[in-house]
């Protein structure tokens, strides 16, 4: 998972004495997304609103990713610079910030985080955000709560709202969450907890309600979400099988998946790839590495000969597929040989997109304590390879599309006047001018240009 800052689009809440002003900001990856618009959905029955910015918010929460280092320490620069703004505000007359720490980061350092910066109010880890309004109450006697220290991911899911608010017709829905796999490299399982699925029933709900507000994609999320296997009405059901029952909802006419594991792509999930027409060509299929004695360092529990010949039965169940993944350079150990292989792993397999990351020590971690760490400067030059090769693939990946019909869900105004922006079936931004009418509609656009990270399209017959 990317460590990238996203920030949810949100609508500014009037500045009007009775909207309490709430901002979120998000790091990470597309989980964190989602745990942020419902941490605004759990907070909206106690009066609070979104607005775009911290300035003048009268509750700010930091939803944070302890993926990488850089992610956590970007946290405690963002906490100064909150903690400025409230003495601000508060000098101002304009009543006191609450500032919140939540997700991955809260999980894991809690304690430390109370210490090193004494404005934050409140610590809530990613199991228990539907806690925050009886936080806020206790909070507001008492400085200095810290709960979510358990992963009763169950508890947190009956608790949310039943209603979400949606903002266009794209939206994240969690349906996993936890990793059982133990990578020597990752702290998910200590701050996500074990692998968890929530109930069929639950989530076949959720999605009706996104696509009863015009939600037409959604985007299965999960930290191995291709190992659900949520209770159904007769038994255990796949993820293959869910996406199939969720193709059935009326107007939702696209599903995506993410982050998966190659452990967990099974037959049957091959299988609706080439049989759901909902299920989009894209998947992002993480592989860290290209060398079989780094995987084993890394615990990875799988081979590149599985690994490639895994994507090979997908491309033949669907030819079109567009393969996305993860990759880590400088693991503990890494030699030019290891790194090579995974150049030619890559060459191989011919991405449409990829994440690549220096490896970078988690304290906790297995790997964290491994003896022959890469200098950094090596890791440096082996990530700049690594990304040329994958911008080069990606660009390579776009240009073929010029000249097709893609169907294209329009998402969202682009900079222009008129301009629409939207997604192809392969997850590439499309723009297109004279379409802002058309958004949240899928509509054929002729691809007339492929460029590095988006295509150009016109509509048909313009």
């Amino acid at each position: 998972m990317s460590d990238t800052l996203i920030a949810p689009e949100v609508e500014a809440a009037p500045s009007t004495p009775d909207v309490k002003r709430l901002f979120i900001k998000t790091y990470g990856c597309q989980m964190n997304v989602y745990d942020s618009e419902r941490m605004a959905d759990v907070l909206r029955p106690l009066g609070y609103a979104p607005t775009e910015t911290a300035e003048g918010a009268d509750f700010v929460i930091l939803n944070t990713c302890h993926i990488r280092e850089k992610a956590a320490e970007k946290v405690y620069s963002e906490l100064g610079k909150l903690k400025q703004m409230r003495e601000e505000k508060t000098a101002r007359g304009e009543g006191r910030m609450t500032i919140a720490v939540a997700g991955c980061v809260a999980q894991a350092e809690g304690e430390e985080i109370m210490r090193r910066q004494p404005a934050v109010d409140l610590v809530v880890g990613p199991q228990a955000y539907h806690q925050l309004p009886e936080l806020l109450t206790r909070t507001a006697r008492a400085r200095g709560e810290r709960i979510g220290a358990d992963f009763a991911a169950e508890a947190k899911f009956d608790s949310l709202p039943a209603a979400r608010g949606v903002d266009g017709p794209t939206a994240f829905l969690t349906v996993q969450e936890g990793c059982d796999k133990f990578c020597s490299f990752c702290v998910v399982p200590y701050t996500r907890g074990a692998e968890w699925s929530r109930p069929v029933a639950d989530v076949l709900a959720e999605a009706r309600n996104l696509a009863d507000q015009g939600v037409r994609e959604v985007t299965l999320l999960g930290q191995n979400v291709n190992a659900y296997d949520g209770a159904g009405p007769d038994g255990v059901w796949s993820l293959a099988r869910l996406a199939r029952a969720l193709a059935e909802i009326v107007g939702l006419d696209r599903i995506r998946y993410t982050t998966s594991h190659p452990n967990d792509m099974s037959e049957d999930l091959i299988a609706a790839h080439a049989e759901v027409e909902a299920l989009m060509p894209y998947l992002h299929l993480p592989v860290q590495s290209g060398s079989d004695r780094i995987l084993r360092l890394m615990n990875r529990k799988h081979g590149r000969a599985k690994y490639i010949d895994l994507i090979g039965r997908i491309r033949q169940a669907r030819p079109d597929m567009a393969i996305s993944g993860d990759f880590i350079v400088g693991f503990p150990g890494e030699t030019d040989r290891d790194f090579e292989d995974t150049m030619e792993l890559v060459r191989q397999v011919n991405y449409a997109s990829a994440f690549s990351f220096m490896y970078s020590p988690r304290p906790g971690t297995p790997a964290a304590t491994m003896g022959t760490q890469v200098p950094a400067d090596v890791s440096l030059a082996r990530l700049h390879a690594l990304q040329a090769l994958l911008l080069e693939q990606q660009a390579a990946f776009n240009t073929t599309q010029t000249g097709r019909t893609l169907d294209v869900l329009f998402e969202k105004k682009g900079r222009h006047d008129a301009q629409a922006i939207g997604r192809s079936p392969y997850l590439q931004s499309v723009h297109v001018e004279d379409a802002d009418h058309l958004i949240g509609r899928i509509v054929p656009v002729k691809i007339e240009h492929g460029q590095q990270n988006s295509l150009k399209g016109r509509l048909l017959g313009a």
